[in-house]
């Protein structure tokens, strides 16, 4: 047991450090060879935030486990709205452009329906697979060429979103190559020791692994998005913060859980199925709401959020 929980809590530590490697040597690395800031923050910055739960997911799903690999894209797109956009706004009321949103918006609804028709199909195979890495292809396709035309507030905020990882401006390219390199290794090592501890304490602990991978693993691998969220409110950019978990939960879904089918087929776990892809998609229904209602997310909405996510913990520690 106590290997087991040390595994978990090294794994957690590479995976953040290595996704704030990965993304800090890849803004760089763009910033040296000519990406504004827009594509990079756009790309980059949504994919290195999402690569702890890439690498656990893929990991998961090759060892045969895919109550953890499922369970690390719905728990952690539930708990990115929950608990750290419910923190993030208890420390600064997030604003919201309303223009600006509206892609993004539509964007998060709808991966939210594509991952809740792919997980009550049964399985994930390559065909959807896919169709998810199609769509993100497209929604990024979509974002970029529409920002760069209007040069927006949303444009702002994703060059923003880069910007608040900076490196030093004379950081060399094999330094930066390193960071990347430094990054990808973390990652990788991190998400296998995860996989390895959590698989077995949810055998000593009585527990399924979908559990398991819905809570621990779901909020380890979403530390990189906690980080960003309040580093951007503490700089007073509530719209990054935002941005940053919207964007992060339409990469898991269609990135992450795409990928991984491709790799790897699933079988999605019935209780997933049944239960925990409707909270997701309830969840991210009710921020929606919140968000069009007023185009803010209060301290007091910041307060339910975090109250929702104490008891859906609560909910999945009794089944």
């Amino acid at each position: 047991m106590t290997q087991s929980l040390l595994l978990v809590a090294g794994g957690l530590v590479l995976l953040a450090v290595g996704g704030e490697l990965l993304v800090r040597g890849a803004v760089g690395m763009a910033a040296r060879l000519g990406i504004s800031p827009l594509l990079a923050g756009l790309t980059i910055v949504g994919f290195g935030t999402s690569t702890p739960e890439l690498a656990t997911s893929v990991q998961a799903a090759m060892a045969g486990s895919p109550g953890i690999a499922v369970g690390n894209v719905v728990g952690s797109n539930i708990a990115n709205i929950l608990l750290i956009l419910g923190i993030s706004a208890l420390i600064l009321p997030l604003a919201v452009n309303p223009r600006s949103f509206q892609r993004d918006s539509i964007a998060l609804g709808g991966s939210a329906l594509l991952c809740t028709g792919a997980v009550l199909l049964g399985s994930l195979g390559p065909l959807t697979g896919i169709v998810l890495l199609g769509c993100l292809v497209g929604y990024v396709w979509w974002a970029y060429t529409s920002e760069r035309a209007a040069d927006d507030d949303e444009c702002h905020r994703h060059e923003a979103e880069a910007e608040d990882r900076p490196v030093p401006p004379d950081t060399g390219p094999v330094i930066l190559g390193g960071m990347i390199i430094a990054g990808l290794a973390a990652a990788i090592f991190g998400a296998g020791w995860l996989v390895d501890g959590a698989t077995v304490l949810a055998s000593a602990a009585g527990v399924s692994e979908s559990v398991i991978g819905l809570t621990v693993v779901a909020v380890g691998t979403s530390l990189p998005e906690l980080i960003a969220c309040i580093v951007a409110v503490i700089r007073k950019h509530a719209d990054v913060a935002l941005g940053n978990i919207v964007g992060s939960n339409i990469y898991n879904v269609l990135g992450i859980l795409g990928a991984t089918a491709i790799i790897q087929p699933i079988e999605v776990p019935a209780e997933i199925a049944g239960f925990d892809i409707w909270v997701m998609l309830g969840v991210t229904a009710l921020l929606l709401v919140q968000l069009r209602s007023g185009w803010k997310l209060s301290r007091i909405e910041g307060a339910l959020l975090v109250v929702l996510y104490a008891g859906y913990t609560l909910l999945l520690a009794t089944r």
